[in-house]
């Protein structure tokens, strides 16, 4: 607690010391707005409050959006994007990745920038670029990526700090940036923007087709007759897990590795053969017994693997020839 402290205390001087120079707010206390209540905002909102900054207001567009102000910031005040700009030091946009550049255009054209404000937005994909109407006026652009999934609850809080980010600024203004992620206990780690779309391009790949991956096996297992299918195989993909971040494609087992063709052809057969459990399963909310997407991922991944491994030699001639006849 007492480092967290220390750390705190040294990230507002760099601030202070930052704005001082460039004539913005040397204030350790910021006026915070966050623009977008999905699933970031309100945690992001919450987090500033924490870190000891003042939140004006929030805007929310939704119904959805209002109940997360109520459930996870109750009593702070919901603002129109134009009239909550003029009153804070720090504008965080929190906004899908298509609306940030028309909306900081709207609001440069409306004048609510000013001078030595800092205005971020936190999209993987995006750099500097699209808040580009806001330094037009002097307003100071940021690029602030959490590398974090989030629900969009106050369990989100609790992952916040310790996730690493990537960061972009004027290059004068880098310690600004980094000074902000620590604020909210992240690690900042500076990429440039030409870097952002593959970044953010590895990180949607790794997390979100991870999420996909899993669930299909659960629904496999569900039908191979598993009551619980997410308790019998955490074991197996924390292990897997693990050993990927430790030993990157070293950590691969199965058939693949071992060149067993004939296994990795029973596997395509049973999900090709097995698309549907229960025929009075009627709920299409709760499509569990459907494999009908699992035999195009499973070729896709297995491909992948059978060719990582003939590049380094782990599979012979015949026995990637042989997976690559089977797996088209």
């Amino acid at each position: 607690m007492a480092q967290a402290r220390a750390e705190s205390l040294a990230v507002r001087v760099v601030y202070d010391s930052v704005m001082s120079e460039i004539g913005g707010s040397p204030s350790s206390v910021l006026r915070v707005g966050v623009i977008g209540m999905g699933a970031v905002g309100p945690i992001l909102a919450a987090a500033f409050l924490q870190a000891g900054h003042t939140l004006v207001g929030v805007s929310a567009r939704s119904e959805t959006s209002q109940e997360r102000v109520d459930a996870i910031l109750p009593g702070v005040a919901v603002v129109p994007p134009a009239r909550l700009v003029p009153d804070c030091d720090l504008v965080v946009f929190t906004v899908r990745d298509q609306e940030i550049a028309p909306l900081v255009t709207e609001l440069a054209q409306a004048q609510a920038f000013r001078a030595g404000q800092l205005v971020v937005h936190v999209s993987g994909a995006h750099g500097l670029d699209v808040l580009q109407p806001a330094a037009a006026v002097g307003a100071i652009p940021l690029a602030l990526h959490p590398a974090q999934t989030f629900s969009g609850t106050s369990l989100d809080l609790q992952r916040l700090p310790g996730t690493h980010w990537a960061v972009n600024a004027p290059r004068a203004l880098l310690a600004v940036a980094q000074a902000l992620v620590i604020d909210l206990g992240g690690v900042p780690h500076v990429l440039p923007d030409s870097a952002r779309p593959l970044y953010h391009a590895a990180l949607a790949h790794g997390a979100n087709h991870l999420v996909i991956l899993v669930s299909q096996a659960l629904r496999a297992l569900r039908m191979a007759g598993l009551d619980d299918p997410a308790a019998f195989v955490e074991p197996l993909f924390k292990a897997a897990f693990d050993r990927a971040l430790q030993e990157g494609e070293a950590g691969l087992s199965g058939p693949v590795v071992r060149g067993d063709s004939q296994t990795v052809a029973l596997h395509l057969k049973a999900l090709q053969n097995g698309p549907v459990l229960d025929k009075d399963d009627l709920d299409p909310a709760l499509p569990f017994d459907d494999l009908a997407d699992l035999p195009d991922s499973y070729r896709a991944l297995a491909r992948a693997a059978a060719q990582r491994l003939r590049q380094r030699g782990s599979l012979s001639p015949t026995q990637y020839d042989q997976l690559c006849k089977i797996l088209g």
